[in-house]
């Protein structure tokens, strides 16, 4: 029985129409005299724009959750790399991406689009090298990648060194010497900056979404929250999407106001943790039958939402914006640097602690009554430690699930035993099973 009053989002056919064109773009661009490239969604992919107008990207980890949507068609992308001698324990997204390349089959159309250049950076211990082979697939297209994880601080840190900040900045200032020398173009300061710019505030804006979801009833569920994450890992620096999340806010906001909600029947709250087995996002409907809501992630605020943990105040807020836009060239990628090694999903890389506190803090205040946990098979980075966050969470007084899986290959995962866990879990909530 509904409790609140509930709405589709007015922005749904925007989101998807901005989706659509931005792969659409990256096919296309060769027709129109641009350049492609392809890179890590934790890319500095403002740094490119300062080639050009014309200049158009594929990142893989959205591209290979796109593959891996399509069951069938993601198959036939993991036999074709498993068939090249691609180990099936890598990343998933990862032998997604190859597999597509291997197939010359592009997920949104066509031919798979070759890339001019591959422009990305490297903290997961998958991203340099599925780049590499990325490039050698596609017949030795340049690469350049920006290490972070020397860079990244734990974020319970008193400071961010300036040291890091520089180690990351100095790497981006030679890669703009590097994409000049690749592609035969001049770097245009302008453009880098008003993209740089695009980047903090679409990472700032989202944070600020996610935080409207602290709401009762909660205005967003997590599997819509998917749909609109994506446009910080398509692209940040795209000033469409920027202002795309300046319009979601608003209408978030008004949602808030009026006590629009998400599940109409929401009596529970959850969360989860990393990215969920894409070919089976129904699990997150059957559990609004019960009339459990997912509020979201530390991984769908965090993965692109810039964020400040007060260890004092065990709170999770987001980071303010630079005071000041930086003028120079130095002073843009010191600014990326900076804003970017904050990124609350770097931070776990360090000690599961960190993403258990994190996790914790987002439990108590987003005022959630249970934890499910997916034991990724499918990433390495993102599941590290994934077993001490589910005893460091119990022991925080939270009741926690978990079920094993794969983000990106459906092979991995087991339906079936999935819901007849999520069928107890839901019974030591209090809720009762639906008619």
């Amino acid at each position: 029985m509904a409790k609140y009053p509930t709405e589709q989002l007015k922005c749904w056919s925007k989101a998807k129409e901005l989706r659509e064109e931005f792969y659409k773009n990256f096919a296309q661009a060769k027709d129109k005299g641009g350049l492609r490239w392809m890179g890590s969604a934790w890319a500095f992919d403002a740094v490119p724009s300062g080639l050009g107008e014309d200049v158009y990207c594929v990142t893989g980890e959205p591209y290979g959750a796109t593959c891996a949507f399509d069951r069938p068609l993601s198959q036939k992308f993991l036999n074709a790399s498993a068939n090249y001698g691609f180990a099936r324990d890598l990343c998933a997204y990862m032998r997604n991406y190859w597999g597509s390349i291997l197939c010359n089959k592009y997920a949104l159309g066509g031919k798979f689009p070759k890339a001019d250049f591959s422009w990305s950076q490297h903290i997961c211990c998958s991203h340099a090298k599925w780049y590499q082979n990325a490039c050698e697939l596609e017949g030795g297209v340049p690469l350049y990648c920006v290490d972070v994880g020397a860079g990244a601080y734990p974020p319970f840190e008193p400071e961010m060194y300036a040291h890091r900040i520089k180690y990351v900045s100095d790497q981006l200032l030679e890669g703009i010497e590097w994409l000049q020398k690749v592609t035969g173009r001049e770097f245009n300061d302008e453009l880098f900056a008003k993209a740089a710019w695009n980047d903090i505030r679409s990472t700032y804006k989202w944070a600020q979404i996610c935080m409207l979801n602290r709401a009762t009833p909660a205005p967003l569920d997590e599997k819509s929250i998917y749909s609109f994450y994506v446009f910080g890992t398509l692209q940040k620096s795209n000033k469409a999407f920027a202002d795309f999340y300046d319009e979601l806010y608003d209408e978030v906001k008004d949602r808030v106001d009026r006590g629009i909600a998400a599940v109409p029947n929401e009596q529970k709250r959850i969360m989860t943790d990393t990215q969920p087995p894409w070919g089976f996002l129904k699990i997150y409907r059957y559990m609004e039958e019960w009339g459990v809501v997912s509020i979201g992630s530390l991984y769908t605020f965090g993965l692109e939402g810039m964020w400040l943990y007060d260890d004092e105040k065990h709170e999770f807020t987001p980071r303010p914006m630079p005071e000041q836009k930086p003028r120079t060239r130095e002073e843009i990628c010191t600014m990326l640097a900076d804003w970017h090694l904050s990124k609350p999903e770097y931070q776990h890389f360090y000690h599961p602690e960190y993403k258990t506190k994190m996790m914790d803090s987002i439990a108590k205040n987003w005022k959630t009554d249970g934890i499910i946990l997916h034991y990724n098979r499918g990433c390495e980075g993102l599941s590290v430690g994934i077993a001490e966050n589910r005893l460091g969470l119990i022991e925080r007084g939270n009741k926690v699930m978990a079920y094993e899986g794969n983000m990106g290959d459906a092979n991995e995962f087991d339906e079936a035993a999935t819901i007849k866990r999520l069928d107890i879990f839901m019974e030591s909530l209090g809720l009762s099973k639906p008619a």
